[in-house]
C-alpha cells in the first residue's frame, strides 16, 4: 500500500459502509473504496465470527490492493430483545390478527413468535406498545402471562428470523453489556478492529466493562457510543465526554424508543454537543433507505444527508443500503455526491468561532491551544494545508473540530491510528514511520503535501507536531513553504 494516498481527497465528510451479504464479496468491497467509503462497518448482530474474521480480511485485502487506507468499525450487538428463529424465515402477519409472544423456543410463525429473553412477560404492561422489525410492525399487549405476552396487531408487515423487538414504555433493567458483547470484544482485539461502537448505552459507566477489558488487553481501540436510549439522550454530555472515539447518532431504535417528531431535534443537539466537546459524530440509520431496492433515492433523503451535513456531523453511515441493497456501490456514489455538493456551502468561517467549546481541554491544555492556532493562521496568511504529525491522532481531532476550510493531512507511524482517523471530517491521512529529527519531520510533512496533492511547491502549509521531550503533546507550531 503506498503510505502517501487517501481514499478522499477532497470530500471532508465521511462515509461508513456496512458490510452485508450484498457487499462482502471483493470486487464489491475494491469499488466500495474506489467509490467513496472510508470506513467499513461490521453488525455483529449478523453473521458470525467466521463470517466477520473473513470480513476482516476482505477489506484490508482490498484496501491494498486499492492503495487507501480505510477504518474497519465493529458494532456490538448490546442487549437488544431479538426474534427468535421463523419459519422459513420470514413470515406476514396481518392488521387486526393477534400474536403471541413466547419466551419458549418455537418455530416462529404468524400466530406465534419466540422472543430471547425470559424477561419479557415481566417488562411488559397491559396496553403497552410493541415494535417488530425496525418499529414497522406495531403491537398493543392484551393479556400478559408466565412465559408469553397476548398482543393485538396494529400495524403488520413481514418480520423475519432475529429481528429487534423494542419496548418504548419499559425500563426493563437490561445491562447494557452481555456475555456475547464480550466475545465481540474479544474479536475485536484478536482481528484488530479499528472502532467499536457499543449499542444501547444509558450512561457513561454502561461503557465501563469494554473499556476494562480493553485496557487489561492493552488495546486502545476507541469506544463510540450509540444513543439510541431515551435515557442516554438525557444523559448525553456525559457519555461524549467519557469517550474521545465519537458518538453515533442511531435515529433508527432512538426513532422507536422517543417520539419520532422529537428525532430531527435530538439528532441536531447530539450534533452540537459533539462539536463542542471535539468529539466526532456519525449519523446513521435510514439515510438513503429507499436504495435498498432502488437506483436512487427520494428528495427527502437527499435533504435529509445534506442537513445532517449542514449541522456538522462527521460521518454518514449506510446500512441496510450497502449490507443487503441491489445497489451498494451506487449508494456511496449517491452519498458522495451529495456530500461534495454540500460542503460548498458550509459555514466554516462561524465554526471556527462557535463550533467548539473554548475551554476544551482547559487553559492549560497546550495541544488544544496549537490546534486553535493553526487553523486560525490559515486564514490569515492565506496557508494551503495544515499537517498533523501524529501518533495517537488527537492533535487530528481538535484540528478537525474546528473544521478549517483547507484540508487536513494526518501522518502516523502507527497504522490503527491512519485507519482511525479516516472518520474525522476533513482529516485525510498518510502512513509514515519514525522521524529521526524534528527538522526530518518538518520538511518531510511539508512534502508529503505536496505528494497527496493538498498543497503544490511554494504554497505554505502549518505544521503542527509535539517534542518528545517536553511532555506536553502537541506544543509545536510552524508555518512551512513546500518544495
Amino acid at each position: 500500500m503506498s503510505p502517501l494516498t487517501s481514499p478522499s481527497s477532497h470530500r471532508r465528510t465521511k462515509i461508513i459502509a456496512t458490510v452485508g451479504p450484498a457487499s462482502r464479496e471483493p470486487e464489491t468491497l475494491r469499488a466500495l473504496i474506489e467509490a467513496g467509503a472510508d470506513v467499513f462497518r461490521l453488525n455483529f448482530s449478523h453473521g458470525n465470527a467466521v463470517d466477520h474474521a473473513e470480513n476482516v480480511r476482505r477489506i484490508r485485502e482490498a484496501a491494498e490492493l486499492t492503495g487507501k487506507w480505510v477504518g474497519i468499525l465493529g458494532d456490538l450487538p448490546g442487549p437488544k430483545l431479538r426474534l427468535g428463529d421463523v419459519e422459513n424465515g420470514r413470515v406476514r402477519v396481518a392488521d387486526g390478527t393477534e400474536l403471541v409472544l413466547t419466551t419458549e423456543t418455537c418455530h416462529g410463525s404468524a400466530s406465534r413468535l419466540s422472543v430471547a429473553w425470559d424477561g419479557l412477560p415481566g417488562a411488559v404492561a397491559l396496553n403497552d406498545p410493541i415494535f417488530l422489525a425496525d418499529g414497522r410492525i406495531r403491537l398493543r399487549a392484551l393479556e400478559i402471562g408466565d412465559k408469553e405476552v397476548r398482543c393485538a396487531v396494529e400495524a403488520g408487515g413481514s418480520v423475519s428470523s432475529h429481528q429487534g423487538v423494542n419496548l418504548p414504555q419499559s425500563s426493563s433493567g437490561m445491562p447494557a453489556t452481555g456475555a456475547a458483547d464480550m466475545d465481540w470484544v474479544e474479536f475485536a482485539i484478536d482481528r484488530q478492529v479499528d472502532m467499536l461502537a457499543v449499542s444501547f448505552v444509558r450512561s457513561a459507566a454502561d461503557l465501563a466493562p469494554i473499556r476494562e477489558r480493553l485496557i487489561e488487553a492493552g488495546s486502545t481501540i476507541p469506544l463510540i457510543p450509540k444513543i439510541e436510549k431515551p435515557q442516554a439522550a438525557q444523559n448525553a454530555e456525559e457519555i461524549i465526554l467519557a469517550v474521545t472515539g465519537g458518538v453515533m447518532v442511531a435515529r433508527g431504535d432512538l426513532g422507536i424508543e422517543l417520539p419520532i417528531e422529537t428525532v430531527p431535534s435530538v439528532q441536531k443537539r447530539l450534533i452540537r454537543l459533539a462539536g463542542k466537546h471535539a468529539r466526532p459524530v456519525i449519523t446513521a440509520t435510514q439515510m438513503l433507505a429507499s436504495m435498498v431496492d432502488s437506483d436512487r433515492p427520494t428528495r427527502a433523503e437527499v435533504t435529509d444527508v445534506a442537513n445532517a451535513i449542514y449541522d456538522g456531523t462527521d460521518a454518514v453511515m449506510l446500512s441496510e443500503e450497502t449490507a443487503i441493497g441491489a445497489n451498494p456501490v451506487e449508494a456511496v456514489r449517491v452519498m458522495d455526491r451529495i456530500a461534495r455538493e454540500t460542503e460548498r456551502d458550509l459555514p466554516y468561517d462561524d465554526w471556527l468561532l462557535n463550533r467548539v467549546d473554548g475551554k476544551i481541554g482547559g487553559r492549560d491544555d497546550v495541544a488544544s491551544s496549537v490546534a486553535q492556532g493553526a487553523v486560525a493562521a490559515t486564514y490569515r496568511l492565506g496557508l494551503a494545508a495544515i499537517v498533523v504529525p501524529t501518533r495517537s491522532g488527537r492533535t487530528a481531532r481538535l484540528v478537525s473540530a474546528l473544521r478549517p476550510r483547507v484540508p487536513v493531512l494526518a501522518i502516523s507511524p502507527q497504522r490503527e491510528t491512519v485507519n482511525r482517523l479516516n472518520l474525522l471530517f476533513g482529516v485525510q491521512c498518510a502512513y509514515h514511520g519514525e522521524w529521526p529529527e524534528l527538522r526530518d519531520l518538518l520538511e518531510h510533512s511539508a512534502r508529503i503535501s505536496r505528494e497527496v496533492g493538498i498543497a503544490k511547491a511554494g504554497d505554505l502549509v502549518a505544521i503542527t507536531a509535539g517534542l518528545p521531550d517536553q511532555d506536553l503533546g502537541t506544543n509545536l507550531f510552524e508555518v512551512h513553504r513546500v518544495p
